[in-house]
């Protein structure tokens, strides 16, 4: 797998936007391989972001969501130079996070 999250974060006022793209398969368990085997469902079921240490988003996902799934979300409060991490968790248990500056 590539990266597991690009983060971007940009103030703007006392709002900060926060862009994620994350690098995953998401695989809905409905496809067929070339054999005509049935691939096993493999999607990110649990989103969270923290802004410095503070849940400010949970989500969660099924296997609809496209492959390489982009979130955009604002923050209120946020400021140049606060964190803004991003976890996820797949059906399969594997988790991913990524942490970003404010700019």
């Amino acid at each position: 797998m590539a990266d597991p999250m690009r983060i971007r974060a940009q103030a703007a006022g006392d709002k900060t936007t926060v862009r994620v793209l994350m690098s995953h398969e998401m695989e809905t368990g409905q496809r067929k391989d070339a054999e005509g085997k049935t691939v096993p469902a493999w999607f990110i079921q649990e989103v969270t972001a923290a802004h410095n240490g503070k849940q400010v988003l949970q989500a969660e996902w099924g296997p609809a969501v496209s492959k390489n799934p982009f979130l955009q979300f604002v923050v209120k409060g946020a400021k140049a130079g606060d964190k803004i991490s991003v976890s996820w968790k797949d059906n399969k248990g594997e988790t991913r996070t990524d942490e970003a500056t404010i700019s």
